[in-house]
């Protein structure tokens, strides 16, 4: 039913590509009020599924699309062409010497064990990676001066490579001095305008150099193809919603322009994941829960997250296919299990679920849309856990193609096709727990302290065996939990981030480390200013330092300022006090004697954009299960299970399993020995009995 006013309504629109679903959501900024839609992704151009279904929210909701003032966008643009390795032939331009420093990394297997398995190629073939003659020094000092010869000397060799599109830059110490990196670009873009320079000292100005330049080259790898997307798509949303403001999502929790996106795609990378990992924060917020484990399933992977305090984790550092990228990052964990995930059985015999998986396209076989092999959905349907129509009857389910899937299967493995699809499930969520396992167990955390928060389109079916196998006794489930990215990204601000290395010892030379966090807060003050003017409300500052003991070869991220005014340096003592408790939890003791230093200033920048609140609009009754079904919920056989319409569910209901609860966007699981009660914000908790 339309609400009066809608046409006068503004709003702000969230758009997450996944690998099945392309998810939509609009928020009221006067009302609150949220609608949701959902469509095939398309992944030959994602921005088909983008403008396609932007185009069917507006129809559907009779939505004047000029009303539209924020536009926020979660990619996978540059995550799929990392994966694919489908990004631009890159040239990497470096000091003398160091042509082989992307190659030989940080003398690391992948695998400890496997001796056979080879580090992926670079991005950038030896041919293509050319040395020029020039030095920086380890205090930013010129030791030998870059030449105008040897300038033209490098023009001259690129030259006679007309296939490179993307230009990497990358010299030592440049984070401390980027006076050669400048005039080479320089030169790079006046000598070829049609070819896209990334520059490290503008990427990643931070010391160690392998992860400099390894960011860097990603950067230049992704660079044409993101640009071209983003160029393309943001001229086709300004065909459809004129007055809206476009933002991209970064991996760091937050929006960016365009532009700015255009020229750090390597910020994108894990830009979907990051906008369900702020969905949830939100969300738990509105039921006074802080502290949660994410689990995001999909149809390709899953990702799991830690929030602590109402606030995601951070970290500056992240292997994507093997590639090194060091930014700050929301702290996800991927695993290929997802509600595509393809089951086989492997060469030993034995059972094995993705990572490869169905996707879109064909799809799992009880789609009706090509798909022949068994998938973790298909196996959700013979189990009776699916209901047969999906996203609000759009999608017919087809339990005889799933079954005709499975069997090959089940008889190879002399089973039932219901036993091989338990058999299936089970596979699937140990590969959840284990992820779940690498951002809470082996960080020092206990998940059993936390609340397991499920959403995406598959979340709901896995997360009570998930919270089983961890012994997690409560589990929440958002409104819109296959849209919570979507939610995310309407509930993002925009930010920036901004680094400078600093190696000072606590408690010496605080002079240097004050200058640098006064040049890091002008910095990030104008950025503010600048949005500000754009129509951002108000701003803040958050100040971290990258703290470590002396003669250790990593550091710890200690926070030491958030607010609004121009953060400034504590003194050396309570810079000691908050790196201790930080180590403390990290690893369970510190040494109050041993020397401290300092190595990185980090500054963040946050704009905080116009938002609506979320009213809980309840249902008046509660609505009797619409069918009942013979569910399996393990090997004893099936259970007569009701099955529930969400929108009938009003606030205070409480329903003991078994259950299913379908909505138009996500279907949840309540096993036996488990009570679902839905509170005041409409979000479903799930309380399991004997976890």
């Amino acid at each position: 039913m339309l609400l009066e006013g809608r046409r006068e309504e503004k709003w702000v629109v969230g758009v997450d590509v996944g690998g099945t679903f392309t998810d939509f959501s609009a928020r009221g900024l006067s009302s609150g009020q949220v609608l949701i839609h959902k469509r095939p992704s398309t992944p030959d151009d994602p921005s088909r599924a983008v403008l396609t279904g932007l185009r069917e929210l507006t129809d559907k909701y009779r939505i004047d699309p000029g009303s539209i003032e924020r536009f926020a966008h979660g990619t996978t643009v540059a995550t799929n062409a990392l994966l694919q390795r489908k990004g631009a032939k890159v040239a990497v331009i470096t000091t003398k010497g160091f042509r082989d420093l992307l190659e030989i990394g940080r003398q690391v297997r992948p695998h400890i064990y496997d001796l056979q398995l080879d580090a992926p190629q670079p991005l950038a073939a030896r041919q293509y990676r050319f040395e020029i003659d020039e030095r920086i020094g380890p205090t930013g000092e010129i030791v030998r001066p870059l030449s105008d010869a040897a300038i033209e000397d490098l023009i001259g060799k690129l030259r006679r490579a007309p296939e490179i599109e993307g230009l990497a830059v990358c010299l030592l110490f440049a984070f401390l001095n980027p006076a050669h990196e400048n005039r080479i670009a320089s030169a790079l873009r006046e000598g070829f305008p049609g070819k896209f320079v990334s520059v490290s000292s503008e990427v990643q100005p931070e010391f160690r150099e392998f992860e400099r330049f390894s960011t860097t080259l990603i950067n230049a790898f992704l660079q044409p193809e993101v640009s071209r997307y983003m160029d393309r798509l943001k001229a086709e949303v300004a065909k459809v919603a004129p007055n809206a403001a476009f933002g991209i999502f970064q991996s760091s929790g937050g929006l960016m322009s365009v532009d700015r996106a255009s020229q750090f795609p390597v910020r994108t990378a894990l830009s979907g994941p990051a906008a369900g990992a702020v969905g949830a924060a939100g969300a738990g917020v509105m039921s006074e829960i802080a502290d949660i484990i994410t689990l995001d399933i999909g149809g390709t992977s899953t990702d799991v997250c830690l929030i602590q305090g109402g606030k995601t984790d951070i970290a500056s550092m992240r292997d994507i296919s093997g590639f090194r990228i060091r930014l700050p990052m929301v702290d996800i964990h991927t695993v290929g299990a997802g509600g595509g995930s393809i089951a086989q059985l492997g060469a030993e015999g034995l059972m094995k679920v993705g990572p490869q998986s169905a996707g879109a396209v064909p799809g799992p076989a009880c789609y009706r849309r090509g798909g022949t092999l068994p998938t973790v959905s298909d196996a959700n349907v013979i189990l009776g856990r699916l209901p047969m129509t999906l996203t609000g009857g759009e999608m017919t389910i087809d339990r005889d193609l799933a079954v005709k899937a499975v069997e090959p299967l089940a008889a190879g493995l002399g089973l039932s096709v219901e036993r091989t699809a338990l058999g299936i499930v089970g596979i699937v969520t140990s590969n959840m727990v284990r992820a779940i396992r690498v951002v809470t167990i082996e960080k020092g955390y206990d998940p059993r302290k936390f609340t397991l928060m499920p959403f995406g389109g598959a979340g709901g079916l896995h997360a009570a065996d998930v919270a089983r196998s961890l012994g997690i006794s409560r589990i929440i489930v958002p409104h819109a939990p296959g849209i919570l990215c979507a939610e995310g990204l309407i509930l993002s601000d925009l930010q920036e981030d901004f680094v400078a290395s600093c190696r000072i010892r606590v408690g010496t030379g605080m002079d240097e480390a004050a200058r640098v966090i006064a040049d890091l807060a002008s910095q990030g003050k104008s950025w503010l200013a600048s949005e500000e003017a754009e129509g951002a409300l108000e701003g803040r500052l958050v100040l971290s330092l990258d703290m470590r003991y002396v003669g250790q070869n990593y550091e710890l991220p200690v926070e030491i300022a958030n607010g609004a005014e121009r953060p400034a340096l504590r003194g050396p003592d309570d810079l000691k006090a908050a790196f201790f408790a930080e180590y403390q939890r990290s690893y369970g003791h510190y040494d109050a004697s041993a020397p401290i230093e300092i190595v990185n200033v980090r500054l963040r920048a946050v704009a905080k954009l116009p938002q609506s609140s979320f009213p809980a609009r309840s249902p008046e009754v509660l609505a009797p299960p619409f069918d009942t079904k013979d569910v399996w919920f393990d090997d004893s056989g099936p259970t007569p299970t009701p099955m529930y319409d969400r929108a009938g569910l009003p606030a205070g209901t409480t329903i003991e399993g078994p259950a299913i609860i379908t909505q138009l966007d996500s279907t949840t699981v309540v096993p036996p020995r488990a009570e679902l009660r839905v509170d005041a914000a409409l979000n479903m908790i799930m309380e399991m009995k004997n976890a």
